[in-house]
């Protein structure tokens, strides 16, 4: 039989039950809502259950939301079974103030680089990583570009003429 996102939502929700606070299908990928002290055993979970199978990590990045309360930042893994040729997204959400959600490294080992790179541009503190530092920012930055806090531009800078940039 065919692996479906109804076979998926059926089995997490029987695994979980209530915590998985979110299930939604846009555009036909099933995307899952966990809570940040349950993600790593839900990814063990789609990777070892051999009915579902889901052994590959495709992505893992951040989202801000700067007006979600006590949900500012997202973790966003995007998995892939590779037999069954499906894929599925789970999505974890943390405080900004406390921004750590359990490491995926010892589950994929392609988690490593991509975990650094979520905290270098997001500030998302994934605990247990075995190198969590810095992967394309400079060390010394003492913020996180990719955060709704900072204006896109400088509108202090006045060697651009906007009438160049079609103002």
């Amino acid at each position: 039989m065919a692996l479906t996102n109804e076979i998926i939502k059926s089995r997490l929700t029987e695994k979980f039950g209530e915590a998985i606070t979110g299930m939604e299908e846009p555009y036909g990928m099933l995307s899952v809502t966990v809570p940040r002290d349950l993600n790593l055993k839900v990814l063990n979970f789609l990777f070892d259950e051999p009915e579902l199978g889901f052994r590959f990590l495709t992505d893992i990045t951040g989202v801000h939301y700067p007006a979600k309360i006590g949900e500012e930042l997202c973790v966003v893994y995007h998995l892939h079974n590779l037999v069954e040729n499906i894929r599925m997204r789970v999505k974890v959400y943390a405080p900004v103030e406390k921004p750590d959600v359990y490491t995926a490294t010892g589950l994929f080992s392609g988690a490593n680089w991509m975990e650094r790179e979520t905290y270098d541009f997001f500030g998302i503190n994934f605990v247990g990583h075995p190198n969590l530092k810095r992967i394309l920012n400079v060390d010394e930055m003492d913020y996180f570009p990719m955060r709704k806090e900072f204006p896109l531009e400088d509108q202090t800078r006045i060697d651009k003429d906007d009438d160049m940039f079609g103002r």
